[in-house]
């Protein structure tokens, strides 16, 4: 974190022992996410789109000294150091998990510092997740690179010399003709719903704060938006432990495989982690740190195109 421009600076000491880079890996979309970077010992950069304007953060932990030291730089440089515990994983409860499945006491053994993040930012969780919507996280991972080059901002700072970038605001969102988001990769259904998102993007952000049912009923009253996309926009922007992602390719399948031995379904999943009620996404987070996945067979699918023939 060194540099000529020393930016605005936190040092912040954590109750716990707290893991930056994981708890911050759930932010991260993909391996070429262009709005998140982390260095071999663990730092995390991170282009971030805050109500006060385009931020770069720079965090990481120093355990030795029980201290998280961060810094940041642009007009949003205040508000993502005021976030920065939450962030980081301070407001997340994880006390009354109790699992006594010998896979999930292993998994928590293993991870037992790891915490949710809590950004406070729903639409910057929401974007992702709609052009992540029934596609695979090769075709999803490359448009929001693409969106984000094309229509965003290099991030703040040192930001912009590490290839950093900010999301775009959701009034250049709101404005992206339908034949740019084909040009991306995304299709009209997605799309259509990206740019809804983007024009009602104030009231989204009025969602930090509400009772998380609630903010759950609200996400699904927008057109595009189903239990999925909100659970994945409430365990990144709202902390929600019980966040479950019901309707996903994979981890229905994965979940039930390693409580069970027997690939399940959705149905399947919520069965089972019903008696782990108000943690069922810490179940579901656990599963994946420890990469508990089914046994894989037959070929690849084929990644369809969304461009006009």
């Amino acid at each position: 974190m060194d540099g000529a421009d020393a930016g605005l600076r936190r040092t912040w000491r954590p109750a716990w022992p707290c893991p930056v880079a994981l708890n911050l890996r759930i932010l991260k979309r993909g391996g070429g996410d262009v709005t998140y970077r982390q260095d071999p010992d663990g730092t995390v950069w991170r282009g971030i789109r805050t109500p006060a304007g385009p931020a770069t953060l720079v965090v990481r932990s120093r355990s030795g000294l029980g201290e998280v030291h961060a810094a940041a730089w642009g007009p949003g440089g205040e508000w993502v150091l005021e976030q920065l515990p939450a962030m980081c994983g301070a407001e997340d409860d994880p006390s009354g998990f109790a699992p006594q499945h010998p896979v999930l006491v292993e998994a928590q053994r293993r991870h037992e510092h790891w915490r949710l993040t809590r950004t406070g930012l729903v639409f910057e969780a929401l974007l992702p997740a709609i052009i992540e919507q029934k596609v695979t996280g090769k075709q999803a991972f490359a448009a929001q690179r693409l969106l984000a080059r094309r229509y965003g901002e290099p991030a703040p700072g040192p930001g912009a010399a590490r290839d950093l970038w900010v999301p775009p605001t959701p009034e250049v969102v709101a404005g992206i003709p339908s034949w740019e988001w084909l040009r991306m990769g995304v299709d009209p259904a997605r799309s259509k719903a990206a740019v809804r998102a983007a024009r009602v993007a104030p009231s989204l952000e009025r969602l930090v704060g509400l009772p998380l049912a609630e903010a759950d009923r609200r996400l699904r009253t927008l057109p595009g938006v189903g239990v999925w996309t909100s659970a994945e926009v409430r365990f990144r922007a709202l902390g929600d432990a019980d966040a479950l992602s019901v309707g996903d390719y994979h981890i229905a399948k994965n979940v039930t495989w390693a409580l069970t031995g027997t690939v399940g379904d959705d149905d399947d999943m919520v069965a089972l982690l019903e008696p782990y009620r108000p943690h069922r996404h810490r179940v579901q987070r656990l599963v994946e740190l420890a990469h508990l996945s089914r046994p894989r067979r037959g070929p690849r699918l084929t990644l369809p195109t969304h461009l006009p023939r």
